[in-house]
């Protein structure tokens, strides 16, 4: 079977058919769908619209479920967010990236700056409830004053919710290539590091307060309960080719190639390309590795004894909260944030 945009929706509805039959009688409602990966919104409002109907019929949805779809500035209009509202969707996350119209050239996006703001107004005026703008740091080429511009004009759109995280060039890519042949600059890990302190100023001065080491919105409920769900180690199923998924304990992932996706459902074969069993030792070394990024940190319980060692060192050096740690949580200073996966290595040890 060929798989292409006009069938698309069709083919993921077929997976969620699936996951009823496999899951049984689980009373469980979805309490979150997340419509993401590469660009949801090339696909027309009316498909997304589908899926998500696909979900409430087989699973049904909590009264107060949180319904996400990224997208992509230049693939929306008011009319294909009103679809969107109405059809259920509650929450929108833009990629933004930047402000800055050559740094938006070096990382290759289409959307003029200017247009991720004009969506915030749209998808409010369409009834939103929550709105996210996705912003990078750290590309070539991108000075602090860049990165304010950048910050100072997603706040001034009005979301409610943003996501600011370090540019990471994967290998394959343009730009890595660029970097390579010295065409463009790598920038380091101390630039990321003012980047970042730049990002936790200019949002806390503007009402945002930070939940996850990359994430900050102005309220509990403007923070992204799907996201928290990950970081918590709850149950999802992730529907489309190359998804991932994690059920009780065993985490499995779908084929990447989209004809492949097809070619399995439409036969009515499972389209899971590979599946692993987590340990006990697994989930605790995840829970330590997810939750230590979150505002309301791990607990001290999680670690052996080197990692209780480490665990003090790291207090000693400021880079956890006194205040926590002696009620047995282990909490991110701000410096520890910027040292955030240096900390995770020594208190999983």
């Amino acid at each position: 079977m060929l798989a292409s945009r006009d069938n698309y929706a069709d083919t993921l509805t077929d997976e969620i058919r699936l996951a009823r039959k496999v899951l049984g009688d689980d009373p469980r409602q979805v309490r979150t769908v997340f419509v993401g990966g590469g660009t949801p919104t090339l696909l027309a409002a009316d498909d997304l619209v589908r899926m998500l109907a696909a979900v409430r019929d087989e699973f049904g949805l909590a009264p107060d479920a949180e319904i996400t779809t990224e997208a992509n500035p230049e693939s929306v209009d008011p009319a294909y967010l009103a679809t969107l509202r109405e059809g259920g969707f509650n929450r929108i996350s833009f990629g933004m990236q930047s402000a800055r119209q050559h740094v938006l050239r070096i990382l290759d996006r289409t959307h003029t700056p200017g247009r991720p703001e004009a969506c915030v107004a749209e998808a409010r005026a369409a009834g939103f409830e929550h709105v996210n703008l996705d912003l990078i740091y750290g590309t070539p080429g991108e000075s602090d004053d860049d990165w304010r511009a950048s910050l100072d004009a997603a706040i001034g759109a009005g979301p409610d919710h943003v996501s600011a995280y370090a540019l990471i060039v994967e290998e394959g890519t343009q730009l890595a290539r660029r970097i390579r042949r010295g065409e463009v600059p790598m920038t380091d890990d101390d630039v990321h590091a003012d980047r970042y302190l730049i990002a936790e100023e200019r949002l806390s001065a503007a009402g945002f307060d930070w939940y996850e080491v990359s994430n900050w919105a102005t309220s509990e409920s403007g923070r992204c309960l799907h996201n928290e769900l990950y970081w918590r180690g709850a149950d999802w199923w992730g529907a489309g080719p190359g998804a991932h998924s994690h059920v009780g304990g065993v985490r499995w992932w779908n084929v990447k190639h989209p004809g492949a996706y097809a070619a399995a459902l439409a036969s009515g074969r499972s389209p899971g390309a590979g599946r692993e069993l987590l340990s006990d030792e697994d989930r605790r070394v995840e829970r330590i590795l997810l939750e230590l990024r979150l505002r309301e940190g791990a607990p001290l319980s999680l670690l052996k004894q080197d990692g209780l060692a480490a665990s003090r060192r790291a207090l000693a050096d400021g880079l956890l909260q006194e205040g926590p740690y002696g009620e047995g949580r282990a909490v991110l200073t701000l410096r520890g944030r910027l040292l955030a996966d240096a900390v995770v290595r020594d208190l999983v040890d």
